[in-house]
């Protein structure tokens, strides 16, 4: 019974556009934890127990506000699933550590070390610069940007596919970080690839996202943080963030001068006054 009520679940907020993925995992692994106990309707107790067994207060906080929301749901048909307090294991305690802005010359200094990067006579060092060079300029997700085929870069701009809710933008470039990007393009069609992915590695292969961050980390790791916090559009702990004030003059792999509002508002991250 469970099991058919988390079906539902899934396709009604895939439905909605959310991509479901983490929750989809958590709930699978509750629902299964609870009906091989022979449960039919969500417990309280049986949700306490199953979040317990997570390695870390954080973990185990998720799972049990993972797991509230499906009963939340389930409740609402039938009063036999209980709703655990979201508070049974405490309240949150830990911060994320904020994020903060690269200044333009630390970006300018990231995108030197950048083009230096071995082996010397591969893709790597302007597959960096360009990728990161286009952080800088656009605002645009890490996650984003991995994911562009050579099919997504159009004569208006780049074209992101299915980000939040499944929805689709087209990102419009200013005219340097074109010819950038092409400069980057005529090396990238060189390489022979397994796939049609825009960003790929040394071995003709998409990049994987937990990849890009090693790299940027490695790279930069003498370029001490600006001040200044990014809000929710950053990820990890150094971020590059897009601002009216910081648009890609990008005519050489590593000039950055900025000046693009059009593209500020394309970004569809955050407004330049919550920064």
């Amino acid at each position: 019974m469970l099991s058919r009520d988390l079906a539902c679940y899934i396709d009604q907020k895939r439905s909605l556009g959310f991509k479901f993925h983490s929750q989809n995992v958590l709930l699978r692994g509750f629902v299964r934890f609870a009906e091989e106990r022979g449960d039919r309707y969500i417990t309280s107790a049986r949700v306490l127990a199953w979040a317990a067994g997570a390695p870390s207060p954080e973990h185990r906080r998720t799972r049990l506000l993972t797991v509230r929301r499906f009963a939340l749901a389930l409740h609402a048909e039938n009063a036999r699933h209980q709703i655990p307090q979201a508070d049974a294991l405490g309240r949150a305690t830990s911060k994320r550590r904020p994020p903060y802005i690269y200044r333009s010359d630390e970006i300018v200094r990231l995108l030197r070390t950048a083009a230096a990067l071995e082996p010397p006579g591969s893709i790597r060092p302007i597959l960096y610069t360009t990728l990161l060079g286009l952080i800088a300029a656009t605002g645009m997700r890490i996650a984003e940007a991995l994911a562009l085929q050579l099919d997504d870069v159009t004569a208006d701009g780049l074209v992101i596919r299915e980000t939040k809710f499944q929805k689709s933008r087209l990102l419009p470039l200013h005219a340097t970080v074109r010819q950038a990007l092409d400069r980057y393009l005529i090396d990238r069609r060189k390489v022979s690839a397994a796939d049609r992915a825009l960003f790929i590695s040394v071995g003709g292969r998409s990049l994987p996202f937990n990849i890009t961050p090693y790299a940027m980390s490695s790279s930069s790791s003498s370029i001490a943080p600006a001040s200044g916090v990014c809000t929710e559009g950053a990820t990890r702990a150094s971020t590059i963030c897009a601002t009216p004030s910081r648009f890609a003059r990008w005519s050489s792999a590593v000039t950055i001068a900025a000046r693009s509002p059009v593209t500020s508002w394309h970004s569809a991250h955050i407004s330049a006054t919550r920064m």
